[in-house]
């Protein structure tokens, strides 16, 4: 028996949306016929849709059943088949049939359409992969990669399988992965993602993980793992489809013996059927994830957005989230008579235009973004790795990296105070010197997100705290959190602190959502009610702990999501007032006599296809703006 009925299972699982389709179009064919009274076999073309259409339901309802005895909406559907065909009501039988799998074929269209979206987001593998094999590159087919293969990867490549570089050094870009807009130096020995893009220099690598395993792969995976039936409010609507069940039976019973008309007891089983209560959160969920997915969000299960919708404090990590995790020059000063500020400035920025370093290429690209003069050509360049770099720019000698360098060059210099509040403030700062003698610094700083502060204040319109959990320091947070105006701020945190942070709301009873991009943030990720990681996948720890991620880092979006999980949850409770509502009026007409089988199908299927069209609009939901920045605009 267990045999059969996974084999039934199987049968039933092949075919996807094609088989649904062509179904439901020969049921359709025959019930249009009979409708029009053309009748071309020997018995009633009806049967066409009910064996069609209807066995399937049946196969479902019985194997339900057996495996688990799970009464739900498909032994009610097939009680009233069974019983409309018993009394000889083949249109009503097929008819019920036919709706009923138009109503699934719907719900499949909704859920397909909103995997789609998201698929969309992750085709980021690359397609070929360069092999070095005997002595010779070969171009091949990325999937063709094995686990121990040695891969060449040029500049401006993205790398095919995750592996461990072999030869060279490099500067990975691995924002689609971690987040971090800011390439990180890779060189013998370091581990490389697939996916991830190579920024300058030609490296071989030895492949670790291929196919299935590579980090790309785990994002389709986690993507594909996306479950609406996972949220607590299914579980509800399941609860209540199970009683409707019983009573159904109940009321089709005392109604066949108090008035004895058997056609009164079959309406009622069609027209109780709780289908547009069970597609009524699923579908709804599904078509959420869907709209999340365009605004490059990729939820894991809906009940993320179940428990987003009753959020009621947002917990930020400040580097990579509200800010870019890009520097630019924010101050430079000289403390040379020789040279003022402005010209230091020039020589520095000149002697890095050959310079590969990410402070180095934000010292050239702040210059020229604030002044837009030509740079002075640098010659007898030389990059020193950890320390900085040494150039000539005209006739002088320039020195410009971090304190080591300086000293490892013989020049003694004392810290300005000036540098130092740079340091308390966050900065990075580069410290130069010209022709052997210390002459100034430029001070750095990450770059705050343009769409953050709009970002902010969206939020606060929407009943949201929003609260900065950062491991920089008091000064640091408190520039950036007033910029923002975010009035509570936490600095130095660890993260055992920003775990502390987040249990503190939530034993106050306050729903956190907590935004991060890294490792340090997984604990709390892991530990409120929602998180969110930046980046896409992350790091494999972040992206584990989180709820959500957010692929392309527009933090822009965050109000849109959370507007959309409560717009979900209005749908949801919409749909089930009104298909609960519709069910008890069509069985008290079912009752009075006033409804047929025939016309109780067609009043209960279409209650559930408003339900599945109203959980479909939420696909192009978009959150409406401000008045007030509408007319700002």
């Amino acid at each position: 028996m267990n045999r059969f009925v996974q084999r039934v299972s199987q049968i039933l699982e092949t075919g996807g949306l094609w088989k649904d389709m062509v179904l439901l179009g020969l049921s359709g064919i025959a019930i249009v016929c009979s409708l029009a009274g053309i009748q071309p076999f020997p018995f009633d073309i009806m049967w066409i849709s009910i064996l069609l259409c209807g066995l399937p339901i049946i196969l479902e309802a019985v194997i339900g059943l057996i495996t688990a005895f799970d009464i739900k909406a498909d032994v009610l559907v097939s009680l009233a088949l069974i019983a409309s065909v018993s009394i000889g009501e083949y249109f009503a039988a097929g008819e019920v049939a036919f709706i009923m799998q138009l109503g699934a074929l719907l719900e499949e269209l909704t859920v397909s359409k909103a995997r789609d979206g998201i698929e969309k987001l992750v085709h980021l593998t690359p397609q070929t992969a360069r092999l070095l094999k005997g002595g010779k590159e070969m171009v091949i087919p990325a999937e063709q990669v094995q686990i121990g293969d040695v891969l060449r990867v040029l500049p401006g490549e993205s790398i095919p399988v995750d592996g461990v570089i072999i030869s060279g050094h490099t500067s990975i870009n691995q924002a689609v992965m971690t987040g971090e807009s800011l390439p990180v130096d890779k060189s013998v020995g370091d581990n490389v993602a697939s996916g991830t893009v190579n920024q300058f220099g030609v490296f071989e690598m030895k492949a670790s993980k291929v196919g299935e395993d590579s980090s790309v792969q785990r994002m389709i995976r986690l993507v594909q793992s996306a479950d609406a039936g996972k949220a607590k409010i299914v579980g509800i609507a399941d609860r209540w489809a199970t009683w409707i069940v019983v009573i159904a039976l109940s009321a089709a019973l005392l109604t066949w013996l108090v008035t004895g008309q058997i056609i009164r007891a079959v309406t009622i089983l069609v027209v109780f059927c709780p289908c547009a209560l069970v597609l009524a959160t699923p579908t709804a969920i599904m078509a959420a994830i869907g709209n999340a997915t365009k605004h490059g969000f990729l939820v894991r299960e809906g009940d993320a957005l179940e428990r987003l919708s009753k959020i009621k404090v947002v917990a930020f990590d400040k580097t990579g989230t509200l800010t870019y995790g890009t520097p630019e020059v924010v101050s430079a000063v000289s403390v040379s008579d020789s040279v003022t500020s402005l010209e230091l400035y020039r020589l520095i920025a000149s002697a890095e235009q050959l310079s590969e370093h990410p402070l180095g290429k934000a010292i050239v690209n702040s210059y020229q973004k604030e002044n837009g003069s030509q740079l002075v050509p640098a010659r007898d360049f030389q990059m020193i790795p950890g320390r900085g770099i040494c150039a000539c720019v005209g006739e002088k000698c320039v020195l410009a990296g971090n304190a080591e360098l300086l000293h490892n060059n013989g020049i003694d210099f004392v810290q300005p105070d000036t540098a130092d509040t740079c340091l308390r403030q966050g900065c990075t700062v580069i410290y130069a010197a010209v022709d052997g003698e210390f002459s100034g610094y430029i001070a750095l700083s990450d770059t705050l997100r343009q769409e953050s502060a709009d970002m902010i204040a969206a939020l606060s319109d929407l009943g949201v705290s929003p609260v900065l959990l950062t491991g920089d320091h008091e000064n640091a947070a408190r520039t950036i959190a007033s910029r923002l105006n975010i009035q509570q701020v936490r600095a130095n945190c660890l993260p055992e602190d920003k775990l502390e942070a987040i249990e503190g709301y939530q034993r106050d009873g306050r729903f956190v959502c907590m935004i991060g991009d890294g490792i340090n943030d997984a604990p709390a990720l892991k530990k409120a009610s929602v998180g969110i990681a930046m980046g896409g996948i992350g790091s494999d720890i972040a992206v584990d702990a989180a709820d959500i991620a957010l692929v392309d880092d527009e933090v822009k979006e965050l109000p849109h999501l959370i507007a959309l999980s409560k717009r979900m949850m209005v749908t949801i409770q919409c749909n089930m007032a009104f298909s609960m509502a519709l069910n008890f009026l069509a069985i008290v007409l079912a009752i009075t006599g006033i409804l047929n089988p025939v016309v109780g199908a067609l009043v209960h299927n279409a209650g559930s296809v408003l339900v599945i069209s109203s959980s479909a609009l939420l696909l192009k939901w978009r959150k409406r703006e401000q008045s007030s920045k509408l007319s700002m605009a």
